[in-house]
């Protein structure tokens, strides 16, 4: 009998154990364990990076390194191998180029936000591309920078999506209009008039969060800009998506920029 208790517990009797664990079966299946494959510091960002050039990566990964708050625990050469270190690693941001052979960036953005929403996605493209960036603003990506732009604006949209928020890199934001004016969507002064009467129909405080929203504030940076609570924030967010009838806060980013509503940056940025 001591052979046999000591090799099925599962089947031993343990009167006095409170931990639930004991009263688990030795065969049962352990339930998903929700922790990362590799762990980092707290609050250290986890980045993913995807792109098919090795030597856009290893730049890309040099930018990041730059700051000591975010580290890069995978890299992929094209869009089906980013998903599937997204599933392994589950970073909290995957920066992905948008042109990739097989699975490209914009299927793989909409793959990772349908199947692990709480990883951002952030698109790098290049000036040729203002269609893949219409594509992926309806993919769920949240963030959109220009390969050529400044190094600071990588570090910049990587925490903000971290961070919750929707980043347009300003050069982006300027192409995506004028893309959208150029390509039978309608003139630039009447897509800028159609988005001003799109705010119109918010309150003011909608428009405020909007305006805030256009510049890629998370809820909290937004909550303590406007002296409010940041649940309040999510809830003024939430319905300025609906009123806009948007999908995510990068799209209505792109109805800020066309009615020019983006606040004044504060003074210490100017």
């Amino acid at each position: 009998m001591t052979r046999s208790a000591h090799t099925n517990p599962a089947n031993a009797t343990r009167p006095n154990t409170p931990r639930a664990a004991d009263a688990t079966p030795a065969d049962a299946t352990p339930a998903p364990d929700p922790t990362p494959a590799h762990t980092t510091p707290a609050g250290t960002i986890r980045v993913l990076i995807a792109d098919d050039e090795p030597m856009i990566r290893a730049g890309v990964r040099a930018v990041l390194a730059t700051d000591p708050g975010i580290e890069v625990v995978a890299e992929a050469a094209d869009g089906h191998e980013a998903v599937e270190l997204v599933r392994a690693h589950r970073p909290h941001v995957a920066v992905l180029d948008v042109r990739m052979p097989g699975t490209n960036g914009i299927e793989a953005a909409a793959e990772i936000r349908r199947t692990l929403p709480a990883t951002g996605v952030v698109m790098l493209t290049t000036f040729g591309e203002d269609d893949y960036i219409l594509r992926a603003l309806g993919s769920g990506a949240a963030g959109f920078l220009i390969k050529s732009g400044e190094p600071e604006e990588l570090v910049a949209g990587v925490r903000a999506v971290a961070d919750g928020a929707a980043y347009l890199s300003p050069k982006v934001a300027a192409r995506v209009v004028a893309h959208l004016a150029s390509t039978g969507a309608g003139a630039l002064a009447g897509r800028r008039a159609a988005a001003r009467e799109r705010v119109a129909g918010l309150t003011p405080r909608e428009r405020e969060v909007l305006s805030h929203l256009g510049s890629g504030l998370s809820n909290g940076q937004i909550a303590r800009r406007l002296h409010l609570v940041e649940g309040t924030v999510k809830a003024y967010v939430s319905s300025v998506l609906a009123r806009l009838g948007v999908d995510n806060r990068a799209a209505a980013a792109v109805v800020a920029h066309e009615a020019g509503i983006l606040p004044p940056p504060p003074a210490e940025q100017r």
